[in-house]
């Protein structure tokens, strides 16, 4: 084994175990409990609303812990909401979007098939936090979800990888590192700026017909970086910074799917266009 990759395995490991470790107190034992007011296969979409929302977690997330705060946002707001886990790694509980992200997306292919049958919607709106916010157009763009799918927001989405603030930029002084990432954490390597899976991904233009696609990012955001490699270029695109609807807003890559009300307010304002109302800093109390 090479020395350096003798080294950086448990650095890795120690690594992955901070990131787990920055994850909300809740994540040990909610993952298992059920939802409260979503995935609800009884729910119908009413005329107000006729589409149902699918929510999909982040990396290291998981159906419940990502979306405690979104869910009911939207769930009182009288939408039929649904959420998934995907990407789960063999003997590792709670903490999803680790797996190789083309099988994620045949995971969410099914799901929504699973949520459209239930409701009779002949479409479905996506709402996704970092990965989840990526993975998607995977969907969209190779596995015929565009014909499925009315819109999609992505939330301080991966969209064309991160350099983890330049960490990403050493990987090559490492060898082994890389590859190690691969086989134990596909989904990590495959986020990474400039890796296989984001070109192709990326190559001919980053949306398909037919979709609505809405970006909500941070300039503080410490994960995805830098922040703008989030946004999308194409028609039907709108890109929004969360500082220019409040710019005394603080929320990183967590906070800003987890608990941030300026944020659900403007994914509101995306899934329903027609009723669109501003989002400001007075948003946090809507």
């Amino acid at each position: 084994m090479l020395p350096w990759r003798r080294v950086l395995g448990p650095l890795i490991a120690l690594l992955l175990t901070a990131v787990v470790a920055l994850l909300p107190a809740t994540t040990a034992h909610a993952a298992g409990a059920p939802s409260s007011g979503w995935n609800d296969y009884s729910c119908k979409p009413s005329a107000a609303h006729p589409r149902p929302v699918v929510l999909v977690h982040g990396t290291f997330g998981n159906s419940v812990d990502n979306w405690l705060g979104l869910a009911p946002y939207l769930t009182h707001r009288d939408y039929c909401v649904f959420s998934l886990d995907y990407g789960q790694l063999a003997g590792v509980p709670l903490f999803h979007g680790l797996g190789p992200i083309d099988r994620s997306a045949q995971q969410l292919d099914a799901f929504v098939d699973k949520v459209l049958a239930a409701t009779g919607a002949a479409k479905a709106d996506l709402v996704g936090h970092s990965q989840g916010g990526m993975m998607p157009r995977h969907y969209l763009k190779f596995l015929g979800g565009a014909a499925e799918v009315n819109a999609l927001v992505g939330i301080a989405p991966s969209n064309h990888g991160t350099t983890l603030a330049g960490l990403t930029n050493l990987l090559p002084y490492f060898p082994g590192v890389g590859h190690l990432l691969n086989e134990a954490t596909p989904a990590l390597a495959q986020q990474v700026a400039g890796s296989d899976f984001l070109d192709r991904l990326n190559a001919g233009g980053d949306t398909v017909p037919g979709v609505r696609y809405t970006v909500i990012a941070t300039r503080y955001d410490q994960v995805v970086t830098p922040y703008r490699s989030q946004y999308l270029n194409g028609p039907n695109v709108r890109n929004v910074l969360l500082q220019d609807l409040c710019p005394v807003d603080l929320s990183e890559h967590l906070t800003i799917a987890l608990t941030d009300r300026i944020v659900f307010h403007e994914v509101a304002n995306a899934l329903d266009p027609s009723r669109a109302r501003p989002t400001s800093c007075a948003s946090v109390f809507s």
